[in-house]
């Protein structure tokens, strides 16, 4: 593939909800720019975006393929994203690298959450959009329908460009409403046919509306719209490029990905409507001078770019997938990486087609590409020249709450699957591991259930591993309520030297949640001598790390030696350890002990009619609802203080309850007494694992 200026490039990302085409409509582009002979199916396994054995298994993408396509004399930058919510992260990264975005919906199933995710990302991020509608080969599709529905939600910038043409209920055609042609289809060719009386009323609708927006853009131009002159094709295609691009204008559009008709004029549309890099702005830190750099896809500044998605696969390698956003990069610059502090020559250029890496000279501000094995970077990080050292802010990515214990199911492969899960979260930013050693566990989280079995899957298929899945150990804690006052005499006699340690002590609540123990000696007259204070100390230690109420690290209590005795010959360390874990076994027991859970602080963001079925859900999981806040388009925030052990499988239970739309965010927030029936379980599963009931 040429090099291509900036302003000759197009980033654009496709979003939309799972199943809409998305995948198919790359396929499409790909065939028509002819990078292949064959259209490829995702039921087939076979299309450009879906390469990954797990995509090709389960036949939807779980990861953002880049497939760049010559277009005239223009370079597009195709950006399939995944449509399932595991995968966000994924969608997240895309559009930090895109300038321009299509939604893509189902002509047969309409709207749905996954479109009305894809315009929210698109207004958060202020990115230029069309709306494609697909599956018009289908009897049931219905472009009215949605045209309807997106108009009802976003109101007048929703703008058709193209109307379809019907005979016999086959999509056969579209008319153009800019050029007021009609137009229909003869094997690959686009023929000029007369514009049926069904569609005349339809275009005369869409025209007005787009004439009104031709006229909003100049005074100039209003006062000859009201002055009953008419626009000319290329002043009305002018000024709709700059109603595009501000966003005031949302073109839409159809067609069938599986027939290739209609892609063929979204290619045009996107060359002709949609914003190059130039257009575009962006700018960093100058780290010598802390003064802002306006980059702005500048080719005349200094060199920088931003890792956008890392891609580390056992087959093809470690690539870095940047944008340039200023300045020309070319093989074999070296570039410093800011966040890392460490300078790497780059080597070869690449652009990646789907899995397929191809070699270019050079890449320009606003290009797309891919750098092999930068053995430093990370997703985020900013590239730029030691002499201007630019860095760029981090993109916003989801953060994971979905989290699940895993094990290896054969022991010898534990430094294996840690190597595999460190590349894997290279790659994932929502794909988190953290070792909880408190409660002698690894928890991998994710965004959802399904997220975390394709990484299962993964790490068997790429990284011969296995692993299970199983429900998380909540971090329960052990303390107690009462004062206890205990003695212990450890006495053993076997030949030779003998065990005598003795022990009298006090325990009772601290009042500190955040430490185990405090220790205190009022010893007199030296019944326990100075020198095994420490070893009383070191018993009280090994007590607090399982509890012996449930076997839960303990909290809050207050240890006082007092009294005790020893023998001049047979005490020992060891002897007032033993006689000290022991005595804290007994003092603790009687002392009231209790159960303590952590509490967590939950946000759940849905529409105002599901608010009633959140709290009578968040009542069941003995959430403590603590108030309501309303959001911008008719949602609310719901605040609850909710037991962290309710919180296991709520991303599911949200999203089949909001059908997809709720959201939730939660931290920790404090330790708080157990019901006795949790306590009560708690205890009955300890002493089934003592009994050996239970693994």
């Amino acid at each position: 593939m040429k090099v291509y200026t900036t302003d000759k490039i197009r980033n654009v990302v496709l979003l939309g909800h799972g199943g809409s085409g998305k995948t198919s409509l790359a396929e499409a582009m790909g065939y028509l720019s002819g990078i292949t002979s064959r259209m490829g199916k995702v039921t087939d396994g076979n299309t450009l975006s879906d390469y990954s054995k797990e995509e090709q298994k389960r036949g939807f993408s779980i990861s953002t393929s880049v497939i760049p396509i010559e277009w005239g004399d223009c370079k597009i930058n195709i950006l399939d994203t995944p449509g399932y919510f595991d995968f966000v992260g994924e969608v997240e990264e895309a559009v930090s690298a895109a300038g321009a975005a299509i939604i893509v919906v189902n002509g047969k199933s309409g709207v749905e959450v996954g479109t009305e995710k894809a315009w929210e990302l698109c207004d958060k991020y202020k990115l230029p959009r069309f709306v494609y509608v697909t599956n018009m080969d289908v009897d049931n599709a219905s472009f009215r329908q949605v045209v309807e529905d997106m108009t009802e939600r976003y109101g007048k910038k929703i703008a058709p460009f193209n109307l379809p043409i019907r005979e016999n209920e086959k999509f056969v055609g579209y008319v153009n409403v800019i050029a007021e042609t009609g137009n229909r289809w003869q094997g690959k060719e686009v023929v000029s046919c007369d514009i049926p009386e069904y569609n005349k009323a339809n275009l005369q609708i869409c025209r007005d509306t787009l004439m009104e927006a031709v006229a909003e853009t100049s005074e100039e131009m209003m006062e000859r719209y009201f002055g009953g002159e008419t626009f000319s094709e290329a002043e009305i295609r002018a000024a709709l490029r700059t109603n595009v691009c501000d966003g005031s204008i949302v073109p839409m559009s159809m067609g069938s990905n599986v027939l290739c008709q209609g892609v063929y004029t979204l290619l045009d549309d996107i060359v002709k409507y949609m914003p190059s890099p130039e257009n575009r702005q962006v700018a960093g830190i100058n780290m010598k001078t802390n003064e802002i750099y306006n980059a702005d896809y500048d080719f005349s500044k200094a060199k920088s770019a931003y890792i956008w998605k890392t891609i580390v696969d056992p087959f093809i390698g470690k690539y870095s997938l940047i944008k340039v956003n200023s300045g020309v990069l070319k093989t074999d610059d070296v570039i410093y990486n800011v966040d890392r502090d460490i300078e790497e020559k780059i080597g070869k250029l690449y652009i990646l087609q789907g899995n397929k890496p191809m070699e270019v000279p050079e890449l320009h501000a606003g290009d797309l590409g891919a750098l092999a094995k930068l053995t430093a970077a990370r997703t985020g990080n900013s590239l730029s020249t030691k002499a201007t050292t630019i860095k760029f802010g981090k993109w916003e990515i989801s953060t994971p709450y979905t989290y699940m214990r895993y094990k290896p199911k054969n022991k010898g492969d534990v430094d294996k699957i840690s190597q595999a899960l460190q590349k894997m979260t290279h790659e994932d930013t929502t794909l988190k591991v953290v070792n909880d050693a408190e409660n002698r566990q690894t928890l991998l989280y994710g965004m959802g259930e399904q997220h975390l079995e394709i990484v299962v899957s993964r790490l068997l298929n790429e990284y011969k591993v296995d692993v299970e899945l199983a429900k998380p150990k909540i971090a329960y804690k052990e303390t107690i309520k009462k004062n206890s006052d205990v003695e212990y005499k450890y006495k053993k006699q076997s030949g030779g030297h003998g065990q005598y340690g003795h022990v009298k002590m006090r325990f009772s609540p601290s009042g500190d949640l955040e430490t185990p123990f405090e220790f205190a000696q009022e010893v007199v007259g030296g019944a326990v001598p100075k020198n095994f204070f420490p070893a009383v100390e070191k018993g009280l230690q090994d007590s607090v790390l399982k509890g012996p109420m449930a076997a839960y690290p303990v909290v809050g209590v207050k240890a006082v030696l007092y009294d005790g005795s020893y023998h001049p010959v047979d005490s020992s360390e060891m002897a007032f350890k033993m006689a000290t874990i022991q005595a804290f076994k007994k003092g603790f027991m009687e002392a009231g002990p209790i159960l303590l859970e952590p509490i967590a602080s939950l946000k759940v963001t849905v529409p105002d009619a599901y608010t009633g079925d959140i709290m009578g859900d968040l009542n069941k999981r003995r959430g403590r609802v603590l108030g309501m806040n309303p959001l911008p388009g008719g949602r609310q925030v719901i605040e609850a203080d909710i037991p962290m052990s309710a919180l296991y499988g709520y991303c599911t239970d949200l999203r089949s309850m909001t059908g997809g739309r709720g959201e939730y965010a939660y931290e920790f927030a404090r330790y708080e007494q157990a019901p006795s029936d949790v306590q009560e379980k708690e205890v009955a599963a300890r002493a089934d694992k003592l009994t050996g009931n239970e693994e």
